[in-house]
């Protein structure tokens, strides 16, 4: 093999690995699997940290989805599981069928959490939903203090909660 045959060889090989080992990026072959729960975990404070940064937002029953300048409770959590690709339905009662159940016990930071509460609450039909925050704390919107942290476990949140669903 002369030279000029060896170096277009050499090219032709070149090009050949870089293609495959492109298809191998592109494609996730041959690469370790990532762990569904820390992807999820990480997607929902991800998605906290954003909800958070609407604290104070005003509430307003039926809040369009297509503003930020106000919400009601299944408004702000369509809009900040949308900005993780996460496309929840528009409605609360909507929202609770979606994902998979999980306990109370077993709630992770971005799993939704629904409540029968406020002037349309009869103890079992979903009125209400939030996101979980972790250490025992969800973020929502309601009422006079718009989107806010509460603590789960006391007061009307305790008493009102119904179920959640991971989405995630």
């Amino acid at each position: 093999m002369n030279k000029q045959q060896w170096f277009k060889q050499a090219i032709i090989v070149g090009i050949s690995t870089t293609i495959g080992l492109s298809t191998l990026m592109a494609t996730g072959a041959g690469t370790a699997p990532v762990a569904a729960a820390s992807v999820s975990s990480s997607t929902g404070q991800s998605i906290v940290n954003l909800g958070k940064k609407y604290l104070g937002v005003r509430y307003q029953f039926g809040a369009s989805t297509s503003t930020t300048r106000y919400f009601d409770c299944s408004s702000f959590t369509k809009y900040i599981f949308a900005k993780y690709g996460i496309n929840l339905p528009r409605t609360s009662v909507a929202q609770s069928k979606v994902g998979k159940a999980v306990s109370k016990a077993n709630l992770r930071v971005g799993d939704l959490v629904f409540f029968s509460s406020g002037s349309r609450a009869n103890g079992k039909n979903v009125t209400h939903v939030a996101v979980y925050a972790g250490n025992g704390k969800i973020l929502h919107t309601y009422g006079s203090p718009g989107v806010t942290v509460s603590n789960l476990n006391s007061g009307n949140w305790k008493r009102t909660y119904l179920k959640a669903r991971r989405v995630l």
